[in-house]
């Protein structure tokens, strides 16, 4: 097989077709920023308390009926119980005051049979105020979240083999149909089981968009506009949309409307399937090569060169390459050992990245501002990333951000309370070198990975991090056990990772290997 970036290398580094697939595929990426965080919203809990029924009660009793409890220092009404209400009743039917005539903390407490009163300030509707998802229920709102990423998972594992063998073009569409239709039934969920058996779907689909486009931005586009579509392009347009989604659940307060709403944004990308390009790179490796060397002459066409009489010699009369699998990277020693450090780093990034969001602090203010705040700062992260990865190897960078995140881990349990904006420092300096990292790892993996397996060991990594993302909780649960555990264990994983990440070849300057064979070379 030939070089593909050498015999395509008369198209030049930028040019209208280039810039056009860049900001075309990159427009796909917005829609990933809607789906899946709009369970930020859409799970909230509003304020809430026992309803009291329409009974015969005195204005005072309605108003002492709810328990007051301590809450972090601040006494608060009780969110899960009530004073008895056949007590309650009969106290102020016999003409009792309460706290005066009778001591309330004598009284006898119950839950709250008669359902909730929430607070319409903020959302209208949700998934917690229609099923009620408080209290004793309060766990199935991150359990719904879990099957997102259950999703992810699934989708990672399964979209890299269906890349691969139908194309990258296919899925990516099929992709965005599946997310569209997914939020769209969701929408129409008559029930938190629907509702998680719908989000699952959610996470399959975008989490195979994202990579399927990816990997064919990756694949299409040129040497130098590689590196800006897979850091400053995918991740930036990412957080176009993280950003856009507040301001679109602002005006739109009602669950049910709102997840409609979103869906139906999925319309705006039909069009594209006409002017986005298959991988020439993948037609090759199926032996396609007539339809690849089309896609190069258009490419000529409108970067207005000259394109040769046989753009690829070599490839001419080949029959299809090998379909490869999941199992093809068990059977070398060298895939094997990179496969395995890049499934670590990819677990220890989401980990790491996932405690520290926990631990953040909450903001306080409006939670549709507090979520656009949070979609901005990983914004700078992104624009450095770009710029450090024209120039700097990928190894060296990937394991300083990661030793900045895993350090921060590491220090910040012994941030004194009284030292409140140290510690958030530390959590935004940690976040940022975690957002980093993410950006780095993405297009590391890419370059690691041969066209023949790069979609297969893009779905693996991505599961990984995924399995991170299910276990984080679990690691955080352990500080019921020991405050200091979670972190200690979360930043030593980071940092051996860190240190593994050098068994990995450098891929500065290098062209994508197209081969297994030219993988194993790359071996550094």
């Amino acid at each position: 097989m030939g070089d593909y970036d050498e015999d395509t290398a008369f198209l030049g580094q930028t040019g209208p077709f280039f810039w056009n697939t860049f900001f075309l595929l990159n427009t796909v990426f917005v829609s990933t920023g809607f789906n899946g965080l709009y369970i930020v919203f859409v799970g909230a809990a509003p304020k809430h308390h026992c309803l009291v029924p329409d009974v015969n009660l005195t204005e005072e009793w309605r108003n002492a009926i709810i328990p007051v409890t301590i809450v972090d220092g601040e006494a608060v009404p009780s969110q899960c119980s009530r004073y008895r209400l056949d007590v309650v009743r009969n106290l102020s039917a016999e003409g009792y005051v309460p706290g005066r005539d009778v001591n309330l903390t004598n009284l006898e407490e119950e839950g709250c049979r008669d359902g909730w009163n929430y607070s319409r300030e903020i959302y209208q509707s949700n998934i917690v105020t229609e099923w009620d998802l408080v209290c004793d229920n309060k766990w199935k709102v991150p359990f719904a979240s879990s099957t997102l990423f259950v999703g992810y998972l699934v989708g990672s594992l399964i979209s890299g083999q269906l890349s691969d063998r139908f194309g990258r073009k296919k899925v990516v569409f099929i992709s965005l149909a599946a997310q569209c239709v997914s939020v769209l039934l969701q929408s129409f969920s008559h029930s938190w089981r629907m509702f998680c058996i719908m989000f699952l779907f959610v996470g399959a689909s975008q989490i195979s968009l994202y990579i399927s486009a990816f990997v064919l931005g990756t694949e299409v586009l040129s040497k130098t506009m590689r590196v800006l579509f897979a850091t400053l392009g995918a991740f930036l347009f990412y957080c176009i949309g993280y950003m856009t989604l507040p301001w679109i659940a602002y005006g739109i307060r009602e669950w049910r409307t709102l997840l409609a709403v979103l869906s139906t944004t999925a319309v705006v990308y039909i069009p594209l399937w006409w002017f986005i390009p298959e991988s020439p790179r993948w037609l090759i490796t199926q032996g396609r090569v007539k339809e690849a060397e089309a896609i190069v002459r258009e490419a000529a066409r409108k970067n207005k060169v000259e394109a040769p009489a046989v753009i690829f010699k070599e490839v001419e009369g080949m029959p299809p390459f090998k379909k490869y699998t999941m199992l093809d990277i068990l059977k070398s020693k060298n895939i094997r050992c990179i496969t395995l450090v890049c499934l670590l780093l990819w677990m220890a990034i989401n980990i790491g990245y996932f405690g520290l969001s926990l631990n953040t602090s909450n903001l306080s203010g409006n939670p549709f501002m507090n979520c656009f705040l949070s979609a901005t700062t990983e914004v700078p992260a992104y624009i450095v990333s770009t710029v450090l990865l024209k120039k700097c190897p990928r190894r060296a960078l990937l394991s300083s951000f990661l030793f900045i995140g895993g350090g921060v881990l590491l220090l910040i349990q012994f941030i004194p309370d009284t030292l409140h904006y140290v510690a958030l420092a530390l959590e935004m300096t940690g976040k940022f070198g975690f957002t980093m990292a993410f950006s780095i790892v993405y297009i590391y993996t890419a370059e690691i990975y041969p066209t023949v397996l790069r979609n297969v060991g893009m779905g693996m990594c991505s599961s990984a991090a995924r399995i991170g993302s299910i276990t984080a909780p679990y690691v955080i649960y352990l500080g019921t056990y020991n405050k200091a555990l979670p972190y200690i264990l979360m930043g030593s994983l980071t940092i051996a990772s860190s240190v593994l990440n050098f068994f990995l070849p450098e891929t500065l300057n290098r062209d994508l290997p197209e081969t297994v064979e030219q993988m194993q070379e790359c071996q550094g």
